[in-house]
């Protein structure tokens, strides 16, 4: 079986479906990119595990799929409420029980305004007692599935790298970076913005509406209560608009059950020109209250914009403590090493590791 044999489309009707389009307001009136990335966070997390299970099942017809992570998503453009949406995914690369799932998300006319790889895992029953199961293989066809599988082999080894550079003590360059920004606060009359003043967070409660078919709550509800505080929570920072540029990384750590309670937490951790990088844990509760674990660590990359969507220089984030280091550091690699493998400018991020000096603020 080749890559291109799992391939699947989801169109959003937003030009034809007056009910469809309303939902996906951010506001109800005319500006740009007044599209909910929540909702879509959603349906693309959906697409890739209908994908999934397809395939999955080919080998198991009883498997379930569970969204393991967001290994990526690029935003590339600004969306319009007034064009379709269509979203077109396929397996890159296989590995024993997971799978890479990469889509593309484009408007009429070819605009192409995403790239997204999920990566889903394959379970055998439901809850506490589900074990992951070995899928099918896939062979690719053709140079372009091939360069397809070793790209998603080069995003796994890259966030193993990041996860293990996450813990390294800072370079020289990193500490001359952090060291204006401790000694900034020592100031007379400082008026910066520190890390701790930079968060916001909210408690729900999960409801059997929520649930997917493994019985647990369904990835793309979470992720988008993620989003949306994330969200919440750049405007905190920024002097303008922020906008979606980047989903650096999702994970599911925890399952979250019907009746868990979700604490969601969200912080600005670092800046540098127009982009602002939101870090959002998520804790579960469960109903009796006797057990508590991260369920989901999530990181944000967010443009501060005018209203023409210039991009505009975001003031710094000043850490005080050891753990504000630690998050400005690991956001700054993340942010450097995704920028480094992009090519050319990207709404605001060029290649070479640097984000460009954004325009000044106004």
């Amino acid at each position: 079986m080749r890559p291109a044999d799992t391939s699947r489309e989801v169109v959003l009707r937003l030009s034809t479906d007056p009910a469809l389009r309303h939902r996906f307001l951010v506001l109800d009136e005319p500006i740009p990119g007044n599209v909910r990335f929540g909702l879509l966070l959603e349906e693309l997390d959906r697409l890739a595990g209908e994908i999934a299970l397809a395939h999955a099942r080919r080998a198991a017809p009883g498997a379930r799929v569970v969204t393991a992570a967001v290994d990526e998503i690029l935003m590339r453009g600004i969306a319009s409420p007034e064009r379709d949406l269509a979203c077109r995914g396929r397996i890159n690369r296989v590995g024993r029980t997971s799978m890479e799932i990469g889509i593309r998300v484009e408007q009429e006319g070819g605009v192409h305004l995403a790239s997204c790889y999920f990566t889903m895992v394959a379970r055998d029953g439901d809850g506490p007692s589900a074990r992951s199961i070995a899928v099918p293989a896939i062979e690719p066809g053709d140079e372009v599935e091939r360069a397809r599988a070793r790209k998603a082999s080069g995003r796994a080894a890259s966030y193993r790298a990041q996860a293990a550079a996450a813990v390294e003590a800072p370079s020289h360059e990193e500490y001359q970076a952090l060291a204006p920004l401790h000694l900034a606060q020592d100031g007379h009359g400082f008026r910066g913005l520190l890390a701790s003043a930079l968060q916001a967070e909210s408690w729900e409660r999960t409801y059997p509406e929520q649930e997917n078919l493994s019985r647990i709550i369904f990835g793309g509800y979470i992720m988008r209560r993620a989003y949306e505080l994330s969200s919440i929570c750049a405007e905190r920072a920024a002097t303008h608009r922020p906008v979606i540029a980047a989903v650096n990384r999702v994970n599911f750590i925890h399952p979250v059950h019907i009746g868990d309670k979700l604490h969601l937490t969200s912080r600005v951790v670092y800046t540098e020109g127009a982009a602002l990088c939101v870090e959002t844990g998520i804790e579960r509760v469960s109903r009796d209250r006797t057990a508590r674990a991260l369920s989901n660590s999530c990181l944000f990359t967010f443009l501060n914009v005018d209203p023409d969507l210039v991009p505009r220089e975001a003031p710094p984030v000043h850490p005080a403590t050891y753990a504000e280091d630690a998050r400005w550091l690991a956001a700054r690699r993340n942010l450097r090493a995704l920028a480094g493998r992009l090519r050319g400018p990207w709404l605001g991020l060029g290649g070479g590791g640097l984000p460009p000096k954004a325009a000044p603020a106004k």
